[in-house]
């Protein structure tokens, strides 16, 4: 599934033929058979040692 910033999700059902990215950024391009998606990833969640997790 994708999220898009305006909070839209969109389902990829068909498979994915190549995944593009740009050198030294967190940018990547998805092609599948009928569609292109631009993914930029603009911050990551980094797992701490020994965190608790809820529930």
């Amino acid at each position: 599934m994708i999220e898009f910033s305006d909070g839209m999700h969109e389902y990829v059902t068909t498979p994915v033929k190549r995944v593009l990215r740009l050198a030294g950024r967190e940018v990547f391009y998805i092609e599948t058979v009928n569609s292109r998606y631009r993914l930029e990833v603009r911050g990551r969640e980094v797992a701490l040692d020994g965190a608790v997790s809820g529930g």
